[in-house]
């Protein structure tokens, strides 16, 4: 009777195991399922959850650095048509997107929102190299603006007038934020106008309907596309203000692209999954058919043979291009052009780390560099030893931000220890019931086997 007891009770042993085991293995899809609700919940655009506050405005700081490039010769250019030298200067850094969203307004009809995003820009001495009084030789904006928009002629004329040169000596702040230009007869700068100004509005899903569409811009100042180039394709508006997507609206809406999976990286203790600007993306339309509608100057771009540069002087009205820093992933003869460059991957290209269970971006850095250029004429004078047409670097930026320690430690326990805990129960009844099974069929085994030595 004992023995029958004892393997009744190691049958039930067996069948408890079991059971147990599957309940964990049942847990496996039930607690994802809560994840993604949960992650589904917080990640909608709306009052109440975790993206609202983060989306209105950002917990981390975002900080924009710049570097000018400093021209060592530019008489030397000027005279002889030498390559110009250029020297670094950076970075200057100032605290950018601190201001939250404005005019915010739901329309349920279609869930999305709009908004306003001002722009503001607070210079941070402690992390830069020096002050916003700090004097750069750059190109004179106007004299290069000026050479698509004026007739030659006209342009001569006006630089004789006011005495002006092909580069002009300016402050940092000037040049980043504006001057009164003798030539235009009104303010210039690369950002001007910043401080007070205001873009959009924007129109973006909330994703109360469909998560895939949170944060997907809808329209741009009332409209679902640009109308920079033209084209279908290049005048789409296919960003995103969250890497949930992992897409990102870049340049400010002069073109969108997506971004490619490079690695895995640990952030203060959070898995993240590293994404990054492709070289693709500017390619010439020889390696990337895709970037065809972008080429407007078949000149300046040998044909549209040139790559790692956007011309967006359709849309700003001035010779201006950009580019990656140091013309990173450009056609070679950009940095031959001039002197002092060095492209590097890493302090020079865009990425994003994004966590995987959320989608939420926990640290990026958008680097890009604005470029003006000028070419040779017969007319205008500080032009006529100009060999080629060149594409000169100002500056270039980075705009950067990451979750600190006080957010990694909150989102750790508010959200991944969560997640943990969920996959240790999981796991731990996977492994007590296997374990107690196989234990139990082990017992069983040798019960059985001493009570038929016994008979």
């Amino acid at each position: 009777m004992g023995c029958c007891n004892t393997l009744c009770g190691l049958k039930a042993g067996i069948g408890a195991g079991i059971a147990v085991a599957i309940l964990g293995i049942i847990l496996i899809p039930v607690g994802n399922n809560i994840i993604r609700e949960t992650v589904t919940k917080e990640s909608v655009i709306e009052p109440g959850t975790t993206a609202w506050d983060n989306w209105v405005s950002a917990d981390a700081p975002v900080y924009r650095q710049f570097w000018l490039f400093d021209v060592q010769n530019p008489l030397d250019v000027v005279e002889n048509g030498s390559k110009p030298k250029l020297v670094e200067k950076g970075p200057y850094t100032y605290k950018t997107r601190y201001l939250p969203k404005e005019n915010i307004t739901a329309i349920p009809e279609n869930h999305t929102i709009s908004f306003l995003l001002p722009a503001g820009a607070i210079f941070e001495p402690s992390m830069s190299v020096g002050s916003e009084e700090d004097s750069v030789t750059s190109l004179n904006l106007a004299v290069a603006g000026g050479y698509k928009l004026f007739p030659p002629w006209v342009l001569e004329a006006a630089i004789k007038l006011n005495n002006v040169s092909l580069f002009q000596r300016r402050t940092v702040r000037e040049i980043l934020w504006g001057y009164k230009d003798p030539i235009l007869k009104g303010t210039v700068g690369l950002f001007f106008p910043y401080n007070g100004t205001y873009d959009g509005p924007y129109s973006v899903f909330t994703g109360k309907d469909d998560i895939s569409k949170v944060s997907i811009i809808d329209r741009w100042k009332g409209e679902k596309k640009v109308s920079f180039w033209n084209n279908t394709y290049c005048d789409m508006i296919n960003g995103t203000g969250t890497p949930c997507l992992l897409k990102a609206l870049f340049f400010n809406v002069f073109r969108s692209v997506s971004a490619e999976y490079e690695r895995s990286l640990n952030l203060k203790g959070i898995e993240v999954y590293r994404f990054k600007l492709p070289p693709l993306t500017l390619a010439s339309p020889a390696i990337n058919p895709d970037n065809q509608c972008f080429c407007t100057d078949s000149v300046v771009t040998k044909n549209c043979t040139l790559a790692g540069v956007l011309d967006i002087s359709s849309s700003s009205g001035q010779p201006v291009y950009i580019s990656l820093p140091h013309f990173l992933h450009g056609s070679p003869y950009l940095v031959e052009d001039v002197e002092g460059l060095g492209p590097s991957e890493e302090h020079h290209v865009t990425f994003l780390d994004v966590e995987p269970t959320t989608g939420f971006s926990l640290r990026f850095a958008k680097r890009l560099q604005v470029n003006m250029m000028y070419g040779p004429s017969k007319i205008i004078t500080v032009l006529k030893k100009v060999k080629d047409y060149t594409i000169l670097p100002i500056v270039w930026l980075n705009e950067t931000a990451a979750l600190d320690d006080e957010t990694a430690d909150r989102f750790k326990k508010e959200l991944l220890s969560r997640v943990d805990m969920l996959e240790t129960v999981q796991f731990t009844l996977i492994g007590l019931g296997s374990a107690a099974s196989v234990l139990c069929i082990v017992a069983h085994c040798l019960v059985s086997r001493n009570n038929n030595k016994l008979v």
